[in-house]
């Protein structure tokens, strides 16, 4: 495509002028229009010249006042003046053609040198602005074409500027969220409380109603100085949902493959109670119908145990509760005896006081189930063991936070690096069709809930192979470790 010619209008009443000027535009490659006064020259800016070329000594309208209109007029505003005059030649004749708008000014005779190279100068700053117009255009539609929405902050939160996005996630105006405080906004809007304090880095999720929301920030910075900062606000509620549904969906298949298992471990003391119902019948003696009776009373007992372990596996509190970490493990181990017998697992636990947290027992006990599982089908199909330790320690990332460790140690294959960085990926799975690859991604997302974390070590050398998933629960507490301890050794 051929490049276009700049025109370039030339406005003088003086002929000589015009044709002087004219002749040296043409020679350096330019096209050339020509206006006698300021009448015909703002008729012949909405030509849209590349440049004009004003005289301030007109004989209708002074050039000063032909520029402010020129510069007035939206549809003529960009394109680049230059005043020259003959008669004008004082600083106080330069600074007013300035301050009427002009981008440049010179005095006539005008040399043909300077002439052209204040033409090329005054045309590329008009090219270097229609490409910053077009920029800011076309980031201002990739701005709006976002779907999060985003907030651009000064160093002090106050919204300079936000998407389209923004103001649906909202339900606000632009001119409601722009130059508001954005911890005011999030407070008023997403019921997101946050510090009085400098602008800096934060993620949170928040509610409002039946919504759900991620809102992020970070700052801007130039060198150490805070500029400004972004705001980010995306709606997660589909993915609350989907999440949601996915824990459910988790905890009652962890249920149903328990089933077999809780079948058989109440129909053990339900024969047990059956043959001692048969036993008393058949006995005349008082002391051997008391015996029956307390062996029975023993066994309902067994059977109610398991029951409310059972049903506790899918219900929970709606508030965070104390939970006593060893009996709740005890309450898993328990729902798993039957598998670890049939595979001769020798389980050991070690507790040491004090290990109670605060939280949701319903979603700890799906989270030590998934893991014991886990343990458990990593060992050989007869023999092996498993270790459940529970102390007190410190979050390994940050010594500050005070908190119980649970670790739970098997002797099993291991896991190959390449296995152990996507174990807690959703739906990644070694186990092919019997798994569903949702088990530790939940578990992970249930211990962040509960501001902990959770890690895995594993070796696979023959001789020391096996897996440790470490989990650590705060608590809030600082204080001395308690060496009180007790040791349970035992064959499930």
């Amino acid at each position: 495509m051929p490049e276009t010619v700049p025109v370039i209008l030339v406005v003088d009443d003086r002929e000589e002028n015009r044709y002087i000027s004219s002749r040296i535009l043409r020679n350096a490659g330019y096209s050339v229009e020509e206006a006698a006064d300021g009448r015909e020259a703002l008729a012949g800016v909405l030509h849209d010249p590349a440049l004009v070329i004003l005289d301030v000594r007109l004989p209708d309208v002074i050039g000063y006042e032909v520029c402010r209109r020129i510069k007035e007029n939206p549809r003529t505003a960009n394109i680049p003046v230059l005043q020259v005059s003959a008669a004008f030649t004082s600083s106080e004749s330069r600074v007013q053609a300035l301050d009427s708008g002009a981008d440049a000014y010179l005095t006539q005779p005008l040399e043909p040198t300077v002439l052209l190279a204040t033409v090329r100068a005054l045309l590329r700053l008009r090219e270097a602005e229609a490409l910053s117009r077009l920029s800011a255009k076309q980031w201002q539609a990739t701005f709006d074409a976002l779907t999060e929405g985003i907030a651009l902050m000064d160093s002090q939160w106050c919204v300079v500027r936000c998407n389209r996005a923004m103001t649906q996630l909202l339900g606000k105006t632009y001119g409601e969220i722009e130059r508001q405080d954005a911890r005011d906004l999030l407070r008023r809007e997403l019921n997101l409380e946050l510090p009085n304090t400098g602008l800096c880095a934060f993620a949170h999720d928040t509610q409002r109603g039946r919504r759900w929301f991620s809102v992020r920030a970070d700052s801007i910075r130039d060198g150490e100085i805070i500029r400004g900062g972004i705001l980010i606000v995306t709606e997660i509620t589909d993915r609350r949902l989907g999440e949601e549904a996915l824990r459910v969906t988790e905890r009652l298949a962890a249920t149903g493959r328990l089933a077999n298992s809780i079948a058989h471990e109440i129909n053990n003391p339900l024969e047990a109670i059956t043959n001692l119902l048969y036993l008393l019948k058949k006995s005349n003696h008082d002391g051997e119908r008391a015996g029956y009776i307390r062996m029975a009373s023993k066994e309902l007992e067994r059977v109610s145990r398991i029951t409310r372990q059972t049903l506790a596996f899918n219900r929970d509190s709606n508030q965070p509760v104390e939970i006593e970490l060893p009996e709740l493990l005890d309450g898993v181990v328990t729902l798993y005896t039957p598998q670890f017998n049939e595979k001769s697992l020798r389980v050991v636990r070690k507790y040491n006081s004090p290990s109670s947290v605060s939280g949701f027992p319903g979603e700890l006990r799906q989270v030590f189930s998934n893991v014991l599982r886990n343990a458990m089908e990593a060992l050989p199909a007869e023999g092996g063991s498993i270790i459940l330790y529970v102390h007190p320690s410190v979050d390994w990332k940050d010594l500050s936070r005070t908190g119980v460790r649970v670790s739970i140690i098997d002797s099993g294959t291991g896991m190959i690096p390449e296995i152990r960085r996507n174990i807690f990926e959703p739906f990644f799975t070694t186990k092919e069709l019997k798994g569903s690859g949702l088990g530790l991604w939940l578990s992970a997302g249930i211990i962040s809930k509960h501001q902990g974390r959770i890690t895995v070590r594993s070796s696979v050398t023959p001789g020391r192979s096996g897996t440790c998933f470490s989990i650590f629960l705060p608590t809030g507490q600082k204080g001395t470790v308690s060496r009180a301890s007790h040791e349970r050794n035992e064959v499930a």
